[in-house]
């Protein structure tokens, strides 16, 4: 076993790398090589398949793949239990104390840009809106006027109140929420978010590659010939299966993922089947344009393009030997 220090970055710090891109990208293939060539384990960066039972439409690893690359952090939810960003930020920093423990290289991979932002930057859990906390403020704003709802901030928040106009209701309003539900002030929240992204910094060498089409029309084509694919393979009787337990419905996180929520609605009779061919087609082709906007602007981003048909289908070495040029000499 090695010492969990000798996979260590530039600055000497133990070594974390991702592997980014948008749905359909070819993340798995890769991150399977990547483990089969390198003393790195696999940790799943993707919010479906936290989820039992999500296996065909999340595009889930199957047996074969695991057998040669297992990954962390796969089916570990019934689809009716929430599982937040912040839950992953703690479950993903506990797997990567493991591999780390074990000598190896923990490799995250998948295309959840939020929780990829909630592991690097810290996560500000900020209480959900109260109704009635919102109506109360509210209240006293119609009686005493939003400068008087100010002066209630300052006097427990002094900090948010000074970056806040005394006549922005709309901030007011969610500052003094926050305080009132959680007991917190959302400075205090703030501030703690700030100290775990300087924590997570500090503590590691990240690496971030992305691999990505440079024509759009590329991934739009892969889109569709996965989503045809994965009803070939039974996609309709695995959402058939969820839809007939009744404690799971349509606005629960695991059926709101794309692809389900389409034939969730088709199982409910919103639409027909080849409505709900194009609909599950176009949402996930929406889902990539959003993931490939998040990596257009993400810091410290390294690229590896695959610009054709033919650049999508070259051979796992040769995308493998690219990301190795991102990725500090190892001793192997």
């Amino acid at each position: 076993m090695h010492d969990s220090n000798v996979f260590s970055g530039d600055n000497g710090r133990p070594l974390v790398v991702f592997l980014m891109g948008p749905t359909a990208s070819g993340k798995t293939d890769l991150a399977i090589a990547l483990h089969q060539r390198l003393p790195m384990d696999i940790i799943s960066v993707d919010s479906a398949l936290v989820y039992r039972g999500l296996d065909i439409g999340s595009a889930k690893p199957d047996a074969a793949e695991l057998a040669q690359a297992p990954h962390r952090l796969l089916d570990l939810r019934d689809p009716a239990e929430p599982y937040s960003a912040a839950d992953f930020r703690e479950d993903a920093l506990q797997a990567i104390a493991e591999i780390h423990g074990a000598g190896r290289i923990p490799l995250l991979v998948g295309g959840t840009m939020m929780y990829f932002k909630a592991l690097l930057e810290g996560f500000a859990d900020m209480p959900a809106a109260d109704a009635g906390v919102r109506a109360a403020i509210e209240a006293d704003a119609e009686r005493h006027g939003w400068p008087w709802v100010h002066r209630q901030l300052a006097a427990v928040d002094p900090e948010a109140a000074a970056q806040i106009h005394p006549n922005h209701s709309q901030r007011l309003s969610r500052a003094l929420e926050v305080y009132r539900v959680s007991g917190e002030t959302m400075t205090a929240l703030r501030e703690r978010q700030e100290r775990q992204a300087q924590d997570l910094r500090q503590r590691f060498d990240v690496v971030q590659v992305a691999i990505m089409p440079r024509q759009r029309k590329v991934l739009h084509e892969r889109i569709e010939r996965r989503f045809r694919r994965m009803l070939e393979q039974g996609f309709l009787a695995e959402v058939e299966a969820l839809h007939r337990r009744p404690e799971l419905h349509r606005d629960l996180p695991a059926i709101r993922a794309v692809g389900y929520r389409q034939v969730w609605e088709y199982l409910d009779g919103d639409c027909s089947y080849e409505e709900m061919v194009e609909r599950g087609i176009a949402a996930t082709r929406q889902l990539a344009k959003r993931q490939l906007t998040w990596l257009r602007g993400w810091p410290e981003l390294h690229i590896i393009y695959t610009d054709t048909e033919a650049g999508q289908n070259r051979q796992n070495f040769e995308l493998l030997n690219e990301f190795l040029n991102f990725l500090p000499k190892l001793p192997l």
